[in-house]
């Protein structure tokens, strides 16, 4: 059934805008859509959206709100897609004044933090944390072994269509970033996982995502923000409390088990399919034995 709702249509103008105009990729488009969505249901509840009443101060109080609860790429692709919206409501006169000048900006240094992630044992817990006796729960299980195995970005789970997984050869196509499509391995925990979803839980519908809303209507999960709300779910049940809870942890927490069984940086960044080496430097930061031997002693003693 189509949604024919406000918000629907304000949502649906606005991708039509990202596709014609400014030529973005859908799992970007899906997850400029998912910040949106999220403000204006908080601004203005089930409505009406009258747009010309957003302040300033409506933006940048969400962003001061949820921006410190989100790793800080996810803060900023959050202001990138505020300040894309207002834009765009600006250029099509739905606003007096362009609000995206308004959007506060999130910092970032390259390779400040050390990255989150959780030990092997805690991420065995939070894969156990989910219900297998339910629909909704043999579905996040199959989504977190994505995540947990594979090292799959939110977006890129979100994407998986039916046809990307080729089941006589045992792998599954990846549509990543910049229209980047990547051929991965489907392990066979993964692929069983996968298999039990598609043939016991996963409801009749016309999408071709492989991940669908349990509840009508049934349509792929709106993005990369509903992956997240899973993955703290599990979390929360597994009663873990790291600091970061989105869908980025067993990413990170990939990696770092990969380092610390001995792989390569390189090795690391094909897993994670980074087209740049440096990208994958930041995981240096947590090989704390090697850190250790590049220490020197602290003088004692008055030494210069």
């Amino acid at each position: 059934m189509c949604d024919s709702s406000p918000l629907a249509e304000i949502l649906s103008q606005y991708e039509r805008y990202l596709r014609s105009e400014r030529g973005l990729v859908t799992i970007t488009i899906l997850q400029y859509q998912s910040f949106v969505r999220r403000f204006l249901v908080e601004r203005f509840g089930e409505g009406p959206f009258l747009l010309r009443e957003v302040k300033p101060y409506d933006i940048s109080n969400f962003v001061f709100r949820y921006g410190h609860t989100m790793a800080p790429k996810n803060a900023q692709l959050m202001t990138t897609a505020f300040r894309s919206f207002f834009r765009y409501l600006f250029q099509k006169g739905d606003l007096h004044a362009d609000l995206a000048a308004s959007v506060p900006t999130v910092a970032d240094w390259r390779l400040s933090t050390v990255p989150q992630y959780l030990a092997p044992a805690e991420v065995k817990q939070v894969l156990r944390a989910c219900n297998s006796r339910t629909a909704t729960g043999r579905r996040d299980y199959a989504i977190l072994l994505l995540l947990a195995r594979l090292g799959l970005r939110a977006g890129e789970v979100v994407a998986l269509q039916l046809d990307d997984v080729n089941w006589r050869a045992g792998e599954i196509m990846v549509r990543g970033k910049g229209l980047f499509h990547d051929r991965m391995p489907l392990p066979p925990d993964v692929g069983k996982a996968l298999a039990s979803y598609l043939r016991r839980d996963r409801p009749p519908c016309r999408t071709r995502r492989v991940f669908v809303c349990m509840k009508a209507p049934r349509r792929g999960l709106a993005g990369p923000s509903t992956l997240t709300t899973i993955v703290r779910r599990a979390i929360d049940r597994a009663d873990l409390h790291p600091t970061f809870k989105g869908a980025h942890l067993l990413r990170h927490s990939l990696a770092t088990s990969m380092l610390r069984s001995g792989a390569t940086l390189g090795e690391i960044g094909e897993v994670l399919r980074h087209r740049a080496a440096n990208t994958t430097e930041i995981y240096a930061k947590v090989d704390f034995d090697g850190l250790r031997s590049l220490a020197h002693p602290w003088p004692i003693g008055g030494a210069q």
